[in-house]
């Protein structure tokens, strides 16, 4: 019968069907990713906004690490 059967061929021309149909839906499949990427950079940029107004604390490891610095401050202070 030759390379490919009948199913074969069936299954081809539906996915060309499918890709190259009327109605232009390549088209509209990439114009819906294009709706979700831009709503997706402008939830991020949301998210970023949001969390560029919250003030963040500096952080220590540990209150004997803040308290050291602070105590060599004040001996460079009182030695100068």
């Amino acid at each position: 019968m030759g390379a490919f059967s009948i199913w074969h061929w069936l299954i081809v021309l539906v996915v060309v069907l499918v890709l190259f149909g009327g109605g232009g839906k390549i088209s509209r499949l990439m114009g819906d990713f294009g709706k979700g990427l831009k709503s997706f950079k402008r939830s991020m940029k949301d998210e970023e906004a949001a969390s560029d107004d919250k003030p963040e604390e500096p952080k220590t490891l540990n209150s004997e690490a803040a308290g050291s610095t602070e105590a060599s401050d004040k001996d460079k202070a009182s030695s100068s």
